[in-house]
């Protein structure tokens, strides 16, 4: 018996020297503001079991596995976010493939209550903002346009030679797709895309990620490391957590 309890002892003590040696989760700061903004940059990593403490006017908003959260206020305040995991939305968000005919995603907003559509995968560019934008590396890149009530064609231009492609979207059609032989990102990465409507070209940088990560808070961190920022926030906004 008394042989039985120290080996069970011992079991326990490995356990807690294992638990303690173990990382802590780390959140992502996705977004900062006011006072305490420099001390929480984007990128910036955070133990889920940290504690900050913010100054009237500060909001800080964090991803973690379990979702994003908004710390605002002063006063110190836990990290992690509380709630179910957040990784089969992050699974849905991420699924890579090509453009496609489907429904695209809304929400409500507007004091007309009006619904507005939202981009429903983090690997489409949409081609009303432009920007960096991080690509997964499956040599497909993937358009999405948040107004399909009529047919329209967008042009891709080269940033540095005369090179430029149509992009023509039906109507009713939401999505699009592009190979690597129709846009060569591996001679260029800077493009510029016009709209039909006649606004002005907005740039949009190709950034090719080496590996595709698997967690929320990782993917942040490579997003705000490669100054993806449209995914950032898409990613950010479609996590959040009801607290």
């Amino acid at each position: 018996m008394l042989k039985l309890k120290t080996l069970l002892a011992a079991a326990s003590l490995g356990l807690a020297a294992m638990a303690a040696s173990s990382p802590a989760a780390a959140g992502v700061v996705v977004k900062s503001s006011g006072p305490s903004a420099a001390n929480y940059p984007v990128g910036k990593k955070l133990d889920d079991a940290s504690r900050i403490t913010l100054k009237s006017g500060d909001s800080v908003t964090v991803l973690t596995s379990r979702g994003t959260r908004v710390i605002r206020g002063a006063g110190t305040h836990t990290v992690g976010a509380r709630g179910a995991s957040k990784r089969s939305a992050f699974a849905i968000l991420t699924r890579q493939r090509a453009g496609t005919r489907v429904r695209t995603g809304a929400v409500r907003g507007g004091p007309t209550n009006a619904m507005v559509a939202t981009n429903p995968n983090l690997w489409n560019l949409d081609v009303s903002q432009g920007g960096r934008m991080c690509l997964a590396g499956d040599g497909l890149i993937n358009l999405w346009r948040p107004n399909a009530d009529s047919e329209a064609t967008y042009i891709f231009g080269s940033g540095v030679s005369d090179f430029h492609v149509h992009v023509t979207f039906d109507e009713g059609v939401t999505q699009a797709s592009l190979t690597g032989e129709d846009l060569p990102l591996a001679q260029n990465s800077n493009y510029s895309i016009s709209s039909p409507d006649g606004s002005p070209a907005r740039a949009v940088e190709f950034v090719m990620l080496d590996s595709v990560p698997r967690m929320p808070e990782e993917m942040a961190s490579t997003l705000a490391e490669n100054g993806c920022t449209s995914q950032l926030d898409l990613l950010a906004e479609r996590l959040m957590t009801d607290e």
